[in-house]
């Protein structure tokens, strides 16, 4: 019964410290990198959302190219309000 006692304060601690980790790095990336979007919806069509059928598309927003001002011509740039 130690035994799994033992077993059960690492995992926890292996667990808490890997999340510890994680977090701030998952968020790091999503705010300064890139993150995952959901378009709906036919403001978008043809690109996006095909045949107006009714699923959402899903699709990354590139923050680096922003960031470093390297936004061409046909990018599809989105704007949060």
């Amino acid at each position: 019964m130690a035994q799994a006692q033992g077993f059960g304060r690492r995992y926890l601690k292996a667990f808490f410290k890997g999340f510890f980790v994680a977090v701030p790095v998952t968020v790091t990336f999503l705010d300064r990198v890139a993150c995952v979007a959901r378009v709906e919806g036919a403001s978008m069509q043809p690109s996006l959302n095909p045949g107006g059928r009714q699923a959402s598309d899903v699709v990354l927003l590139n923050h680096w190219s922003i960031r470093n001002y390297d936004v061409q011509r046909g990018d599809i740039v989105s704007l949060v309000t």
